[in-house]
């Protein structure tokens, strides 16, 4: 962060970005809707109200503000974690790649991970698939350790989709990585699927007015 811009008050960027004040139809809190993409279930009247709050933030928010979210290094709250990686999804902030690839790889905070994989997936480009492969090397083995593996393996499936690679395809063998993975039972195509729809959601609000 620069040392000469202000830092953000804690209370108001919780209350403005993280708990969604003042709040959209529905009352919820929005950490809680982006989490496991809950929002994709709100009734049509709650949703678009929803994604059209999340459009206007993703805008407005100051890469100050999703810094000090964020806090690399510190064990800050999750949701604010959470809160922040969708919102650099939905806009594409693709200059928090190294931030993000670094909290994702740390895996310090339960959920967060979520988000991370959600904005590295919707920037799309082959850096990201990358990022998102190296975590599953690191992580899969650890069968001991239930993270983000189904979100990063969909984002990965989803990244070979758009970019025609096959990144995934050494996790996936009949004896690979993933089967032998404590997710091994799940059909990693459904996260896919899931990360698509998501992705699809961001790109269609982003792009209406």
């Amino acid at each position: 962060m620069d040392s000469l811009s202000p830092e953000p008050d804690l209370e108001a960027v919780t209350l403005r970005y993280v708990l969604g004040q003042p709040e959209h139809v529905g009352g919820s809190r929005r950490y809680l809707e982006l989490l496991h993409g809950n929002f994709t279930a709100l009734p049509e009247e709650q949703r678009g109200p929803f994604l059209r709050a999340m459009r206007d933030d993703a805008r407005q928010i100051s890469d100050v503000e999703l810094e000090f979210m964020l806090q690399p290094g510190e064990m800050i709250d999750w949701r604010d974690r959470l809160t922040a990686a969708w919102l650099i999804g939905f806009d594409r902030r693709t200059r928090f790649r190294a931030v993000l690839a670094e909290l994702l790889l740390g895996s310090e905070l339960v959920y967060a991970g979520q988000g991370y994989c959600f904005a590295l997936t919707r920037f799309g480009q082959p850096e990201d698939a990358t990022i998102l492969a190296a975590y599953l090397d690191r992580y899969l083995p650890r069968t001991d350790r239930h993270y983000n593996q189904p979100d990063a393996m969909g984002g990965l499936l989803h990244l070979d989709y758009l970019l025609g690679t096959a990144q995934a395809a050494r996790f996936l063998g009949p004896d690979g990585p993933w089967s032998r993975s404590a997710f091994g039972g799940r059909d990693p195509m459904s996260r896919a699927d899931r990360m698509a729809v998501l992705c699809d959601i961001a790109e269609w609000i982003m792009t209406t007015e």
